[in-house]
């Protein structure tokens, strides 16, 4: 509208920050990556799932988990107040969509680290998301980290190594591959790729809407 003070929204908007989505079997060492990760890069946020098992010692309510009783869960569920949930063992975890969609809207990216089949979830309601699935070296070297956590006894030992072979053929879900052999190459490659995705022009024209417009200015104008 001519005479109009209204500035050009684009020229102000913050863009929005990526979904990335974290999965792979046990003992790739997603966990260990995601941490370093978010510790790396401050435009990283880990979400915090919801669980309705209780606190482990040295977790904190807000920081490893959000815990909540089975009513205040189920009432979630019915609320469709979660973008994937599941229950496991007899405990129920939920990844709350207000939480990540708060954070993503700030320009925060936001990690979510979870199983294949909650990735599969999230992908179905927010088709914008990245799917991220670290993969290790050799069945060889993922047996011998599974073994070296000294927890487990050999039958249960094969069974996770059955259970990590299964997600594994989900691979072809996700849109990058990383994998793990040396810790700090793996974790160059998932900075790298976090980053990469901030440079995507939808996202730079919005971050650089007048630096775009005066390199592009009127041609005559001469350069002072």
């Amino acid at each position: 509208m001519p005479g109009s003070d209204t500035a050009d929204p684009a020229a102000s908007r913050t863009p929005a920050g990526n979904l990335i989505i974290v999965s792979a079997p046990s003992g790739a060492g997603k966990t260990s990556l995601v941490r370093a990760l978010v510790e790396r890069d401050p435009q990283v946020a880990l979400s915090v799932s919801h669980t309705t098992r209780a606190p482990r010692s040295g977790e904190t309510d807000g920081v490893h988990y959000h815990f909540v009783d089975r009513a205040r869960f189920d009432a979630m569920v019915a609320d469709d107040a979660f973008l994937e949930h599941a229950t496991v063992f007899g405990n129920s975890y939920g990844t709350a969509k207000a939480e990540v969609e708060r954070r993503l809207s700030a320009g925060r990216d936001v990690i979510l680290e979870i199983d294949v089949q909650g990735a599969s979830q999230v992908r179905s309601r927010m088709h914008s998301a990245i799917g991220v699935f670290i993969l290790p070296p050799s069945r060889e070297t993922l047996a011998t980290r599974l073994r070296g956590r000294g927890q487990d006894s050999p039958e249960v030992i094969a069974r996770r190594l059955g259970e990590a072979i299964s997600e594994i053929s989900h691979y072809t879900d996700f849109d990058y591959l990383v994998v793990n052999d040396r810790f700090a190459d793996a974790l160059a490659d998932l900075l790298g790729l976090v980053r990469a995705q901030r440079l995507r022009r939808t996202s730079q024209v919005l971050r650089h809407t007048r630096l775009l417009e005066s390199l592009l200015g009127d041609a005559a104008t001469p350069i002072p």
